[in-house]
């Protein structure tokens, strides 16, 4: 499932208010300026969205890790729930950059990238068809080639 420019924008508008809006509205006691944010948000949003998804490769990754950092800040590495993968943002990074923090990634991380089981990712891995990593799981560049490769044989 290759997400929609819209979808993917609903999204990121949703996170963004979520995750940083509301709680700087909550802090400031409902001040006026965050609705100028929010608008700034709304035209940006489709900006981002175009460049995750048909931007150049460097400028695509540009967007995606400033998404991924300020959206999902942590102290450890990106480790979101495997539903996450199935989102218009998730599938869109998982096309582009594959796991945007993880060389390698489980066989559960990859099926849900992939949209398959973890024995379909072991069966992909065993007939070669997906490369394994030497510590473990497969190479997160190996399952975004394999998103691109059955990209292009839908289009």
């Amino acid at each position: 499932m290759r997400p929609g420019n819209e979808e993917l924008v609903g999204q990121l508008i949703r996170l963004i208010d979520i995750r940083l809006l509301d709680p700087l509205e909550i802090l400031v006691d409902g001040h006026h300026a965050i609705d100028s944010l929010r608008t700034v948000v709304h035209e940006q949003a489709h900006s981002w969205a175009t460049t995750m998804v048909s931007g150049g490769d460097q400028a695509a990754y540009g967007v995606i890790v400033r998404a991924i950092s300020t959206l999902y800040p942590s102290d450890g590495p990106f480790n979101p729930p495997l539903d996450w993968w199935r989102t218009p943002l998730g599938q869109i990074v998982a096309r582009r950059v594959g796991h945007p923090t993880a060389e390698s990634v489980s066989y559960a991380v990859a099926g849900a990238m992939l949209g398959i089981t973890r024995q379909g990712v072991h069966d992909l891995a065993s007939r070669g068809k997906l490369a394994r990593h030497a510590e473990g799981g497969v190479l997160s560049a190996a399952v975004r080639d394999r998103l691109l490769q059955e990209g292009t044989r839908r289009a």
